[in-house]
């Protein structure tokens, strides 16, 4: 997987491209861990391909920390990923445009 932070005042854009999975999601845990100051956090999946319950954790976590200290949304986000949050129900505790 791939990480790239895009930082534009208090809003980062974090874009992955690949899998977040078990073994990728604890570098997003760590990235998503040094978002201090950041008002607006918003998460680019037009390249990612796959997202395990291990990545859906680390989205859970920042989803806590932004309820502390501004938004979250999550964009581009194609079928196969989509239909993962509807079954989980994440799709109504997540902001998808």
């Amino acid at each position: 997987m791939t990480i790239n932070k895009t930082a534009n005042g208090n809003e980062l854009v974090i874009a992955l491209a690949g899998r977040l999975d078990t073994t990728t999601a604890p570098q997003l845990d760590e990235e998503v861990k040094a978002i201090d100051g950041v008002t607006k956090l918003v998460f680019d999946f037009a390249a990612l391909e796959y997202i395990s319950s291990a990545g859906l954790r680390v989205l859970l976590s920042a989803q806590k920390i932004m309820n502390k200290q501004g938004s979250m949304v999550i964009k581009n986000v194609n079928e196969e990923i989509r239909e993962i949050f509807d079954v989980t129900g994440f799709i109504d505790i997540l902001t998808i445009e």
